[in-house]
């Protein structure tokens, strides 16, 4: 197997409270990126986005990232990897500095967002992702990028988040025992964004409503830029549980039940179509209307729903919303979920698969692959900025050194 030092590869790892997926890409020479590997393995010892027991993840992460390197034939070492929860906090903060040469460089941008990050963040808490909104130079608002113009001052306007400290520091550990480091964690729905939107969407408004299993995380655009980002802890498992409670069959058995048979709206349902529900304890199978699962699972839908609505609401950007909601993750896939929701939010609404996607396209077009996929686009800017700013710095060493045999140094 060949190492990843050896190839440019990419891997985004995301740990679900149902599944983990682990994808692997390939750096091309036009700057795109190549699925070459995948692997997923049912999620054990998570709840809501959170660790509750360490050694069933390591298992459930070490399985996925085996089947994931069988597949591209290759050893990987580090990943970038996704974090959700409650826990999961943001904000909008600005920051002001002078411009030192009457044209801002990019030492000023830097300076700049420095300034809007310098807000005091408790101690148990770790900052994720300062995103920059926009820039201000003397009166001229709303600049996208500030670099070559001229003004006496710049402030921006950043977009921060930041989690638990414990949290982050649990799924790490997990990583760690795989023997694997951590390129970096990266809010999910944030990395879903990154491959299930388009330019045109996040400049018109927009936003993603990730349901997994655990948790619902939301990510809201608008001209371009994000603006308010939130977890609900309420998604999937909960539609699961309440199957099972209510046919009394496992656990398991009303997973293959959501997944296979479910809809979110009774009236797509025919009142003839019956399933076959397994029972407990060794009792025989029975025979239940497809309507009547509807019946259980359409106040759920719109419990969560609900909850969504009002947290779009809360956020202050409702109406800034015009190119509606992008539904995604393993619980946007059910029949009548896209028709429902569209009820609900009274907004334009679609199903967010991949976009773009190069190599092993049949495997991940698909909304459970979202985030996965959105840890690479989003580790291939990352790489390409850590590229560009190494090469920056190399320049600058030269033209230091060209300047002392100048004897202008």
């Amino acid at each position: 197997m060949s190492k990843i030092t050896d190839r440019k590869l990419i891997v985004g790892l995301d740990i679900g409270t149902s599944m983990v997926k682990a994808v692997v890409g390939e750096l091309l020479d036009d700057g795109g990126i190549s699925v070459i590997g995948v692997g997923s393995h049912p999620s054990k010892g998570m709840d809501k986005g959170g660790v509750n027991d360490l050694n069933m993840v390591v298992q459930s992460v070490q399985r996925a990232m085996s089947e994931m390197e069988l597949m591209a034939d290759c050893r990987v070492s580090s990943v970038f990897m996704s974090i959700s929860g409650r826990h999961v906090q943001c904000q909008n903060e600005s920051g002001m500095v002078p411009i030192n040469n009457k044209e801002v460089t990019q030492e000023d941008v830097d300076n700049v967002i420095h300034a809007a990050r310098s807000v005091p963040i408790a101690a148990e808490r770790r900052l994720l992702h300062v995103l920059p909104q926009e820039f201000t130079i003397d009166v001229q608002e709303g600049i996208k990028n500030p670099i070559g113009m001229s003004g006496v001052r710049m402030e921006a306007q950043a977009h921060i988040i930041t989690c638990a400290d414990d949290m982050a520091k649990n799924l790490v550990k997990c990583v760690e025992r795989c023997d694997l480091t951590t390129d970096q964690l990266i809010f999910s729905s944030l990395a879903s964004s990154y491959a299930v939107l388009t330019d045109d969407e996040k400049e018109l408004g927009v936003c993603v409503v990730d349901i997994g299993g655990g948790t619902i995380d939301i990510v809201i655009y608008t001209d371009g830029a994000i603006r308010h980002t939130a977890v609900v802890p309420a998604a999937g498992n909960q539609i699961t549980s309440d199957i099972a409670k209510i046919f009394r069959t496992p656990i398991s058995h009303a997973e293959d039940i959501k997944i296979n048979y479910a809809c979110a709206l009774k009236d797509m349902v025919s009142m003839e179509e019956n399933i076959e529900v397994h029972s407990v304890g060794g009792r025989p199978s029975r025979a239940m209307s497809r309507h009547t699962l509807a019946e259980v699972i359409e106040p759920r839908y719109q419990e969560l729903f609900e909850l969504v609505q009002k947290e779009i609401r809360n956020s202050g950007f409702e109406e800034q919303i015009a190119a509606g909601i992008v539904l995604t993750g393993g619980t946007a896939k059910m029949e009548g979920a896209v028709e429902f929701a569209e009820e609900i939010f009274q907004m334009p609404v679609r199903v967010g698969e991949p976009l773009f996607i190069k190599g092993l396209s049949e495997y991940v077009e698909d909304p459970t692959f979202a985030t996965a996929i959105g840890l690479l686009q989003y580790g291939k800017e990352h790489v390409a900025a850590k590229t560009a700013a190494k090469s920056k710095t190399s320049e600058g060493v030269w033209e230091r050194i060209q300047s002392w045999f100048k004897g202008e140094f």
